[in-house]
């Protein structure tokens, strides 16, 4: 079932192991969060100690791994962490990491479900958000032949089927009818991979970290000695071979369908990029990382389209993203001319934020005496700030930046806005921020009803080349 409150951790807990690419020695550390905060990976390594958001705006590598990046530092290999925490029920968590890849440990989520599981979780008193399937949603990759089907169900439920065209694997398939399952029947599923492909990464530097004890080895062909004998000195191991299953140094299956049971464990953690728990039915044929983040996107594309049909949802009994001082650290506007109040959201590509419209604003001795509205020009100028906090969060140092808008569009003021109303507005990028340039449609809501929105161009220009 989704869960009716958001969740996080009791406490913290850490655990240690090497990255299966890169073979650097990771600390990992559960710190437990606030509602509303998501999941966020932390870099303590780093100065500053900068976050990202565990969303599929910040993936830029799907090879071998799903890897996140934000502006120039990164996180690889989150898939196995993400899916144990997601099948917890866990909403909001802060994953402390001081080295660029998590640890890939046995290949799979059960040492992470198990630390989880050992410090406890917590229900929060804010209501739990989820994105519904309301119908049916198809989506294909032709090239490799990728299918995913969504359909609605009253909990997140997955089946998926792998198809490699080999004699060893076969057809597989593996279902979840509830991430309550996800910890007995999924979670210690490993990683595999054929030996040709292994040959491949060995030659190209990579699985610096890998173990044929931590990867199920497919092997499909008769294996020389000499082979055998090398990949024995690769891995530091003795007495290598192959059993009667295919697989490398007779490695015990945990399930006889393991590698499926992986796939689905990888699904799991690539569609929690989306932001959100799923509430319905997913199905995969043939999943991989790079197609599981396609759809990942697709279904964001119409979580986001819905959203922006809808009113934002905002609880105010919770601390705004950035109040008014924060603000004040990135926009150069002050007093009497700064109008934003709070960001309550801020994302690759939108952002939300509040104004709250108070009788004692100066402008209401003039517009007008006995009736007062706030002046159209002045919800325009309010949206265009939220725009600016959200086009100068691209930037490092934003403080030494300024925001100028160049154009503004199809401006429609639906309802007058009074003393009292609180305008929340939602601001989505029209196309990708590029040189600077920012084109973005802005809507305002009150009482759930659009009352502004508009198109606006905006441009960020360094103060030192005014």
């Amino acid at each position: 079932m989704i869960n009716p409150n958001q969740k996080t951790i009791k406490n913290n807990a850490t655990l240690s192991g090497f990255g299966i690419h890169t073979g650097v020695h990771t600390n990992l550390t559960f710190v437990p969060a606030k509602a509303n905060t998501g999941i966020r990976f932390i870099r303590t390594d780093l100065e500053g100690k900068p976050t990202v958001p565990a969303t599929v705006d910040y993936v830029f590598s799907t090879n071998r791994s799903t890897n996140l990046k934000f502006k120039n530092f990164e996180i690889h290999t989150v898939e196995h962490v993400l899916a144990a925490i997601v099948a917890a029920g866990i909403d909001n968590i802060i994953i402390e990491v001081d080295n660029i890849e998590i640890p890939i440990l046995d290949g799979s989520s059960i040492q992470f479900s198990e630390l989880i599981s050992e410090v406890g979780i917590q229900e929060l008193t804010e209501r739990g958000k989820f994105f519904e399937i309301k119908r049916k949603i198809n989506f294909t990759d032709p090239e490799s032949g990728t299918v995913f089907t969504a359909t609605p169900a009253d909990n997140y439920q997955i089946e998926v089927e792998i198809d490699y065209n080999s004699t060893v694997l076969g057809v597989q398939t593996a279902t979840l009818e509830d991430l309550s399952e996800f910890k007995e029947n999924i979670a210690s599923s490993r990683t595999f991979c054929f030996l040709h492909e292994l040959e491949q990464l060995l030659e190209n530097d990579l699985i610096k970290g890998g173990d044929i004890n931590n990867a199920i080895v497919i092997v499909e062909e008769e294996i020389s000695n000499e082979k055998l004998n090398s990949l024995a000195k690769v891995f530091n191991k003795t007495g290598i071979k192959v059993g009667k299953e295919g697989v490398l140094n007779n490695l015990k299956l945990r399930h006889k369908n393991e590698p499926a049971r992986h796939k689905l464990l990888d699904v799991i953690g690539d569609l929690s990029l989306l932001g959100l728990p799923i509430k319905g039915k997913i199905i995969a044929s043939k999943p991989g990382h790079k197609n599981n983040i396609k759809f990942t996107k697709y279904l964001k594309n119409i979580m986001m389209e819905n959203n922006k049909k809808m009113p934002p949802e905002i609880d105010f009994n919770t601390p705004p993203l950035y109040d008014k001082k924060k603000i004040m650290s990135i926009l150069p506007h002050r007093d009497p001319f700064l109008f934003i109040d709070e960001i309550r959201d801020l994302g690759r590509d939108f952002i939300i934020g509040t104004k709250f419209v108070t009788s004692d604003e100066e402008y209401f001795k003039g517009h007008f005496p006995g009736e007062p509205v706030m002046p159209g020009v002045l919800q325009l100028e309010t949206m265009a700030q939220a725009g600016g906090v959200l086009i100068l969060s691209t930037v490092d140092n934003p403080e030494n930046y300024l925001t100028f808008f160049m154009k503004i569009d199809n401006a429609k003021f639906k309802q007058k806005v009074i003393p009292g109303n609180t305008i929340i507005f939602r601001l989505n990028l029209i196309s990708p921020i590029r040189r600077g340039l920012c084109h973005m449609h802005g809507k305002g809501f009150v009482n759930g009803q659009i009352v502004v929105e508009a198109d606006l161009l905006a441009q960020i220009v360094s103060k030192n080349k005014l």
